[in-house]
């Protein structure tokens, strides 16, 4: 199993950006797919974006397409998650996840989370 720790969240203001950097360790981090998800209190978690074991292939939901990107370094066993344009709805914990199918957009398809990193959005 991957041991996953989420880093850089905070606190920003409408329209401005964050980095969240997702550091695995364990086993061998190039061979999973990854995923961002987040979770507003008293809401499910929910999907927010994935990359492919590669970083060939990412894919996100329709809520943040075009403002969020997703990319992995596997030389640093790391994920990125560059949030931009934030709104005051994104405000949320958000939780990298690892050892998925591809495509996989469900909270159940993925074996090992880190502990979440919290970002708020202010308007």
């Amino acid at each position: 199993q991957v041991q996953l720790v989420e880093s850089g969240g905070g606190l920003v203001q409408a329209g401005g950006s964050l980095r969240l950097s997702c550091a695995a360790s364990g086993r061998t981090f190039s061979l999973y797919n990854m995923a961002w998800f987040r979770q507003a209190p008293g809401k499910e978690r929910e999907f927010v974006a994935a990359i492919s074991w590669s970083g060939s292939s990412t894919y996100y939901a329709d809520s943040v397409k075009g403002r969020f990107t997703s990319s992995r370094d596997n030389a640093k066993n790391t994920v990125y998650l560059q949030m931009n344009s934030l709104k005051p709805e994104d405000t949320a914990v958000y939780y990298c996840a690892a050892d998925g199918p591809a495509e996989a957009t469900m909270p159940a398809d993925f074996g090992s989370w880190g502990q979440g990193t919290q970002v708020t959005v202010s308007s």
